[in-house]
């Protein structure tokens, strides 16, 4: 088969795709062919050496898939050959093959297709997770989602609206704060153009009650100015490069809370929970609540530079690696 290679951590550009042995599954594995791959923050991050979890070298990144089962390993059950399903694999779903854990591998639901699904189950579980599990929203509240035209940016635009909430956009273009609007946000900040603490304060006077923040660095500060009494933050990831430093007395003030969103994990300790989410999801989906937005297809040969659009934040909804294309 043939698989994105990285070597040693460092640039994206060092990637190399390589022929590779077909991988075996072992007991409780399923081998897929996949059809789709997600790309996402924390495969570049990887790449770099710069993420929580450091694989050994070499190694294929990609942490979500989407395809055929090829073949199950010992002890695998209600999967099967030519079953269409999506999986959250860790790495190695930039390849042509990818061996994942059964408990890991989903089946599709009807009316999804292979890069919908490539692009589902990271975005939309962390954002759930993080507005329904963690920031508890309710309907008739006010959600500002930063980043709002990404990936996680956008499902969070997209849930919230599900919910019921008020949401608010912001991002660092008018483009990305239209694809925002046709998802469910109801109004749009441009963060390159205005302040956002100004606008916070000109267009929701009593404070916002979640913040959903996938990109730290200055705009966290200015969205936690803008927090209304008993707001909370919801700590998602650092597309900025900067982790924050925030003043605690702006919380006190406000009773506000700051809680951290690490969704993988999270879906390791709590399977049923995680298990509920996904089928709330699947739910939406069939519904039509949820509409995952494809913004850019790459080749496999071209993974570095689909890791390069999402990590300088070019991305519009979600990035996808195609094997086949």
């Amino acid at each position: 088969m043939k698989a994105i290679i990285c070597h040693e951590f460092g640039p994206i550009e060092a990637l190399r795709l390589e022929d590779r042995p077909d991988p075996v599954p072992g007991a409780g594995e399923v081998l897929i062919d996949v059809h789709a791959a997600g790309v996402n923050f924390p495969d570049g991050l990887m790449v770099r050496g710069e993420y929580q979890v450091k694989p050994p070298r070499p190694f294929t990144p990609g942490n979500e898939v989407a395809g055929f089962v090829a073949a199950v390993g010992a002890g695998v059950s209600g999967l099967a050959p030519g079953q269409r399903v999506v999986a959250v694999c860790g790495i190695g779903g930039f390849a042509e093959k990818v061996v994942a854990q059964a408990e890991r591998v989903l089946p599709l639901p009807d009316g999804m297709d292979f890069e919908t699904a490539a692009g589902f189950m990271l975005v939309y579980g962390t954002s759930l997770h993080g507005l329904a599990d963690c920031g508890r929203l309710r309907a008739g509240e006010t959600l500002l989602v930063l980043g709002a035209a990404g990936g996680v940016g956008l499902a969070a635009v997209e849930i919230g609206h599900a919910i019921g909430a008020r949401v608010i956009a912001a991002a660092s273009t008018d483009e990305k704060l239209a694809l925002a609007r046709e998802h469910g946000a109801e109004l749009g900040i441009n963060y390159a153009t205005a302040d956002l603490k100004a606008e916070l304060k000109r267009l929701v006077p009593g404070g916002v009650d979640v913040v959903y923040d996938p990109v730290g660095g200055a705009l966290t500060e200015a969205a936690v100015r803008g927090l209304a009494w008993g707001g909370r933050l919801l700590v998602v990831g650092f597309a900025a490069g900067e982790i924050p430093r925030l003043p605690l007395n702006l919380l006190l003030l406000r009773e506000g809370e700051v809680k951290g969103v690490f969704w993988g994990t999270w879906t390791a300790r709590e399977p049923a929970a995680h298990a509920l989410n996904v089928s709330r999801l699947f739910g939406w989906f069939g519904a039509g609540a949820l509409r995952p937005h494809v913004g850019a297809v790459f080749s496999l040969a071209e993974t570095g530079l689909a890791l390069s659009c999402v990590m300088s934040r070019k991305a519009h909804g979600k990035v996808i690696v195609c094997p086949n294309k």
